[in-house]
C-alpha cells in the first residue's frame, strides 16, 4: 500500500472519529436531560460539562474537520470521493451550531400567553389535584401542576407584581 493511501485511509479515519465526538457532544445531553424521563445526578452532571465544554470543543473539531477533509478534496481525483468530504463537514457544522443552542429552553419554555380563570368558574381543576399557590396584596392563585407539566414555567402578575412560578 502506498503512503499516499495509508495516509488517506488514517485520514478518513480521523475524520469519522471527529464526526462521532460532535454527534456525542450534542445529543448526549439532549438524550439525558428529556422531559418527562426519570434523570440522575451523574446525567445531569455529564450534560452539564458537556453543554459547558461543547461550544469549545465543536470549534475545534470543525477546524480539524476542515483540514483534514482540505486535504483528501485536494488528494481526490475522483468526484464522489470529493464529495464523501462535503457531508462529515455538513455534521460537524451542523454539531457546531447546535452546541451553542439552549435546546433546554426549546424543550421547557414559557406559556404564551395563558389565559387564567377564577377557581370557581373551571371545571377542570379537580378538589384533588396538586396546585402551586401564591397570595401577594391579597390576590391569591393558583397553578394546576397537571397542567403546567410540560412547559414548568408561568409567567403572571400576581397582586401588581411580576411573578414566574416553576417547579
Amino acid at each position: 500500500m502506498k503512503m499516499k493511501t495509508k495516509i488517506n485511509l488514517i485520514l478518513w479515519l480521523a475524520l469519522f472519529v471527529i464526526v462521532l465526538a460532535s454527534l456525542a457532544m450534542v445529543i448526549i445531553p439532549v438524550w439525558l436531560i428529556q422531559p418527562f424521563a426519570p434523570q440522575t445526578e451523574r446525567g445531569v452532571a455529564i450534560s452539564f460539562a458537556l453543554k459547558s465544554w461543547s461550544p469549545i470543543l465543536s470549534l475545534v473539531a470543525a477546524i480539524l474537520a476542515l483540514g483534514i477533509a482540505f486535504w483528501l478534496w485536494r488528494n481526490s481525483r475522483r468526484w464522489w470521493s470529493k464529495a464523501f468530504t462535503i457531508a462529515p463537514l455538513v455534521v460537524v457544522l451542523v454539531c457546531v451550531w447546535f452546541a451553542r443552542q439552549n435546546h433546554f429552553e426549546w424543550m421547557f419554555n414559557p406559556l404564551a400567553e395563558s389565559a387564567y380563570a377564577k377557581a370557581n368558574q373551571t371545571d377542570f381543576v379537580a378538589d384533588d389535584d396538586m396546585v402551586l399557590a401564591i397570595e401577594i396584596n391579597g390576590e391569591a392563585v393558583a397553578y394546576p401542576v397537571r397542567l403546567m407539566a410540560y412547559h414548568h414555567l408561568v409567567e403572571d402578575t400576581v397582586g401588581g407584581a411580576p411573578v414566574t412560578a416553576t417547579y
